[in-house]
């Protein structure tokens, strides 16, 4: 019996132990990085941000910080720049993307459920967000990553001051790998838009180096952050070049600002160590913001708006077909009045017939609908116009593409969501979302085929074309 209450206790001791494994971080570094006393702290950040340049911030959405996280004697100030622009703002919750220093690991820590405590108090974890993310990108909750790491601790006092209303999802990056790097952003690209989420990337720049050499290799990657130069910088990260601690988080933020739209880099502030530890070894301090001058709106279509875009699809067709005029159609339809790029494939008895269509918006939607079925059905130049006798045995397919996106790096193109333009000289081949699927194609081989559908050697993504993709609401 005894024995049995010994099972139970020790039993009892592992299930508290696991629970709070996941409670309350405690504050590890106060006292070391950041003062420890609380009014002192918040008067320290209070201070920092007062000296922080009062530049008006972009009318732009921000969807990401830059920000230092050596000791606040070293960095603080640096890192006010970046706090201070979005200080009273409204977002809900913080997701924190921060290097492991200590300990060694593949993908990404997630702290999924509790909250981090500072001298100013607890911060939340926004729970579901993180379990999102963590369904999204496959990542979970590795207690030594968060154990005894201060890239993420150091952050949470100035979101305390200047964002308390807001919740937190500290992620603690492990060796930054191409893939890791870009598994999280895919993750946070199917997870964050439509909602009100800041990311903060933590890093400091290159590390001991002679003052003059330290600023010119951070220069150099500044330059590069600013053009959103993610190939470069995933090379130098690959190669374990001395040039940002926390690089993944910096490019894995990078990637998620260009998928969001038409997105900027502001440069806020740039310092070094050798004020206070001298010129011999330095380390770089980096203040940015990462915004979008045009956030990719959320376009949608009802179901009853996708099944009068096929009808008027079907009626243009028939109506050219049959008596040789376009169809007259007026409507106050916002959704069909906004200028829209979109294709029309026709099929008959499983076999394509017909494909054309508009990359560009530059008609609103239901004429585009109407001159590109016209056009699939009579101006395919690999088919004979469709015939009268064919018109009940056609099957109508519309994309409605969402504007290209150029992108650097080719692993982010997602087979089954996105579409393909491939384009060098005056070459040019675009394959739709849905081709890949039905081909069973991996994301290389939807790559090489784009660029043959260009009429480029398969491999010319490689190096030298410029690669876009674009997504598609698709009506049958």
């Amino acid at each position: 019996m005894r024995k049995i209450s010994l099972i139970i206790f020790l039993s009892l001791c592992l299930f508290v132990s696991c629970a709070w494994a996941q409670g309350i971080r405690k504050a590890v570094w106060a006292g070391q990085f950041y003062e420890k006393k609380a009014e002192i702290l918040s008067q320290q950040i209070d201070q920092f941000l007062e000296n922080a340049k009062k530049t008006p911030p972009p009318s732009e959405e921000i969807l990401a910080l830059i920000a230092p996280h050596a000791g606040y004697v070293y960095s603080g100030q640096t890192a006010a720049y970046s706090y201070r622009l979005i200080q009273g703002k409204d977002y809900e919750s913080v997701m924190i993307i921060a290097p492991s220093h200590r300990y060694g690991f593949k993908g990404c820590s997630i702290y999924s459920r509790g909250g981090y405590e500072t001298p100013l108090g607890v911060v939340e974890i926004d729970e579901p967000l993180a379990a999102e993310i963590s369904k999204a990108s496959g990542y979970k909750y590795v207690p030594k990553a968060h154990q005894m790491e201060h890239s993420v601790e150091v952050q949470i006092p100035f979101i305390q001051k200047t964002l308390p209303q807001a919740k937190i999802v500290p992620i603690v990056m492990g060796y930054p790998t191409r893939k890791t790097i870009t598994n999280l952003a895919e993750a946070m690209i199917e997870v964050l838009p439509g909602k009100k989420v800041l990311i903060i990337a933590s890093t400091d720049m290159s590390h001991f180096l002679p003052k003059k050499k330290a600023n010119d290799t951070d220069f150099k990657t500044i330059s590069l952050i600013q053009s959103f130069q993610t190939s470069a910088l995933l090379k130098r990260l690959e190669r374990g070049e001395n040039i940002m601690c926390g690089g993944g988080p910096v490019v894995s933020s990078l990637f998620y600002a260009q998928e969001r739209g038409e997105a900027k880099a502001e440069i806020l502030h740039y310092a070094d160590s050798s004020p206070l530890g001298g010129e011999s070894q330095v380390v770089g301090y980096l203040a940015a913001a990462l915004y979008s001058k045009n956030l990719n709106p959320n376009f949608s279509l009802s179901l009853e708006e996708k099944t009068e875009l096929l009808r008027l699809a079907r009626s243009a067709i028939n109506q050219f077909i049959r008596e040789k005029k376009i169809i007259n159609y007026s409507t106050e339809n916002l959704n069909f009045l906004a200028k829209k790029g979109a294709f029309v494939t026709l099929k008959r008895k499983g076999y394509l017939r017909g494909c054309i269509g508009f990359i560009e918006p530059v008609a609103p939607l239901y004429q585009t609908v109407i001159h590109t079925s016209v056009y699939a059905a009579c101006r395919d130049q690999r088919f004979p116009p469709v015939s009268a006798e064919e018109l009940d045995d056609l099957e109508i397919e519309i994309s409605v593409l969402s504007p290209l996106k150029k992108i650097h790096d080719p692993s982010l193109v997602r087979v089954g969501k996105h579409g393909l333009v491939i384009s060098k000289g005056n070459k040019k081949g675009l394959l739709l979302p849905q081709v890949p699927v039905e081909n069973n194609w991996s994301r290389e081989t939807f790559l090489k085929q784009a660029c043959m559908k260009a009429g480029l050697p398969p491999n010319t993504w490689k190096s030298g074309a410029d690669i876009y993709i674009f997504e598609a609401i698709i009506l049958r």
